[in-house]
């Protein structure tokens, strides 16, 4: 089912703005994110059709089945949490029967976890997107001889290199396994009759083995690091998968700031950090910022990145320490949630009886 689909449906019970916008974090230019709630008609629950989300491609309009939202109100799931205390100006549909959802105690300990855990992902996604940049990765993908070494007196060299200074065409070498002693191998050289090169092609992830004849005296031994080139892989991959994927316009202003974090990313991590103190410190959820000027210092990279990194690993320690001492249930209260939800769904349903 579409996004245009569910809004002709009549199933919808809640849709408001979420994200930069509703936290009053916007710049000109942020994308309008919205949020909401539908109600499946009784046959699709109770027949093989349910829809737990309807989302658009670039998922900033999302919609949950109301379920699916009040499981994922029992995880205090923060996304969820905050369409419940979302300022009346950002409320852009309200069926009556939302307030009792809106007005259910559901806050417990889990914030802890889910505002905080989350903001400190954001903090290894930064690290991350500290050391993209920092330390980029050629284009040209390393292939398995460049994890190659050939064993000399105490030490080694690159197997390309050898190949250089001793005048050896890489065609004329083959590789025997040496039994009990793991990536090493006898390398061996025919000039008449070449044996083929240690790898099959480029894409291959080992060396190859040849068919060596009885008798035969290795040139060399040889060491893969295999486990070297299989991390070299993965790199290779998330790197240019995240060129690929990252948002241009984010990343010409990680760059323009010059501070070389994603600022953007940073901001959220503390907006969540906060949220999460005043939660467990107040008991309230506070969409719309009241710290905005520092959130939006943050994003325009007012900060060194190693003082945010402080700031943020010092909040979670903050957090820690009011979860201890905090008034809120560990977990909220299943059961009632389970109720109300049966309690909405059979009002809901009363309408077309």
């Amino acid at each position: 089912m579409t996004i245009d689909e569910l809004k002709h449906s009549g199933w919808i019970m809640f849709e408001c703005i979420s994200g930069s916008k509703a936290y009053g974090l916007d710049v000109p230019g942020s994308d309008t994110d919205i949020k909401g709630v539908f109600v499946l008609p009784q046959d699709r629950i109770y027949g093989l059709d349910y829809i737990a989300q309807i989302s658009n491609q670039s998922n900033d309009i999302v919609y949950y089945e109301l379920g699916r939202f009040i499981e994922l109100l029992i995880k205090n799931n923060p996304n969820i949490l905050e369409m419940l205390a979302v300022s009346d100006e950002d409320i852009l549909y309200k069926d009556p029967l939302w307030d009792k959802i809106r007005n259910a105690p559901v806050l417990s300990k889990l914030c802890k976890n889910t505002f905080a855990g989350y903001a400190f992902t954001q903090i290894k996604k930064a690290k991350g997107l500290n050391k993209k940049i920092f330390n980029p990765i050629d284009r040209k993908r390393k292939t398995v001889t460049d994890f190659c070494y050939i064993l000399q007196g105490k030490g080694s060299v690159p197997f390309n290199t050898w190949l250089t200074e001793t005048g050896t065409s890489a065609e004329s070498c083959g590789l025997a396994k040496i039994p009990h002693i793991k990536g090493v191998y006898g390398l061996y050289k025919d000039i008449q009759t070449p044996y083929g090169g240690i790898v099959r092609d480029s894409e291959c992830g080992d060396v190859r083995l040849s068919s060596i004849p009885e008798g035969c005296v290795p040139e060399a031994f040889l060491f893969f690091n295999k486990e070297a080139y299989a991390a070299h892989c993965k790199e290779y991959k998330a790197y240019w998968d995240w060129v690929e994927k990252r948002n241009p316009a984010r990343f010409e202003n990680t760059l323009a700031h010059g501070k070389n974090y994603d600022a953007k990313n940073m901001m959220h991590t503390f907006r969540l950090l906060r949220m999460a103190e005043e939660i467990l410190s107040e008991g309230k959820i506070i969409v719309k910022r009241p710290d905005r000027e520092f959130l939006l210092r943050v994003r325009n990279g007012e900060f060194e990145y190693e003082d945010l990194i402080k700031m943020a690993e010092e909040a979670v320690e903050k957090i820690s320490e009011l979860e201890k001492v905090s008034d809120l249930p560990d977990v909220p209260d299943k059961e009632n949630l389970i109720n109300l939800l049966l309690r909405v769904r059979k009002e809901w349903y009363k309408r077309y009886d």
